[in-house]
């Protein structure tokens, strides 16, 4: 029963199309309906929205794990922030120098996942006593603060990657984060948008379906890395031609 429900469930390539399909839905609706208005149908595609981000953690997880060299994992995850950075900011309106707005959203997640995959390293270090590893995660915590997701994805990666073969815990690490995040983004940016991060659980039953596959195109992961930023260009030209270069998300 266990192997026919491994064979049958879904592999990276089929989680990572959903997590691609949600965030280009998340997105171009906060282009072109700014700043979080509580329509109903408005709400249910930012719900949407929330399988992309544990998915993306998952799998920078997966691929510490997997990977035959982190060092060249870490290099590629850091070009490809610098990148998202600009494509991120035209996307929503932020200007390209940070805190010129505020603190909150000032990068893109990809900044987080570069950091959290860092995050693991220290966590696996033998050279590294625990009052190291606590310091430079909250120095980490401290990078990735102004970035979207803030370090709640850094913890998220740790909370999965440290708890790898067991769901639950991965799972219930996760969703303690994010509840973290919810009550900040609740208290000091939208109170229903605090609440729509919470419907990250909604991933949760994808995941666990994860049979431990890539799936047969192997072109995916760099199929990402150009998708992200050219779908957030993309969503950049839309906000000019249909509001002008304002940003257009609370927060920004």
């Amino acid at each position: 029963m266990e192997q026919l429900r491994r064979e049958q469930g879904l592999n990276s390539n089929q989680l990572k199309v959903i997590a691609i399909t949600a965030m280009t839905i998340d997105h171009v609706i906060s282009v072109v309906f700014p700043n979080y208005p509580t329509d109903w149908w408005i709400i249910v595609c930012h719900i949407i929205g929330r399988l992309t981000a544990p998915i993306m953690w998952f799998f920078i997880a997966e691929g510490y794990h997997y990977t035959h060299d982190v060092k060249k994992y870490a290099s590629r995850l850091f070009l490809f922030a610098l990148i998202s950075h600009f494509a991120y900011n035209f996307a929503f309106g932020i200007p390209f120098i940070p805190f010129q707005t505020t603190v909150f959203n000032q990068t893109s997640v990809i900044w987080s996942l570069a950091w959290g995959l860092i995050g693991l390293v220290i966590m696996d270090s033998t050279k590294l006593k625990e009052w190291m590893k606590t310091l430079l995660l909250i120095i980490i915590c401290v990078i990735t603060f102004c970035s979207d997701w803030s370090c709640i994805a850094v913890m998220a990666i740790i909370s999965i990657g440290q708890n790898r073969g067991n769901f639950k815990k991965q799972m219930t690490g996760m969703v303690f984060w994010v509840a973290f995040y919810a009550v900040i983004y609740f208290l000091f940016i939208n109170k229903v948008y605090g609440i729509i991060q919470m419907f990250v659980v909604l991933t949760i039953p994808f995941l666990k379906n994860y049979n431990g596959k890539r799936g047969n195109w192997k072109g995916m992961k760099w199929f990402f890395y150009f998708y992200y930023p050219l779908h957030l260009v993309i969503c950049g030209m839309i906000r000019i031609l249909l509001h002008g270069n304002i940003g257009v998300m609370i927060g920004k």
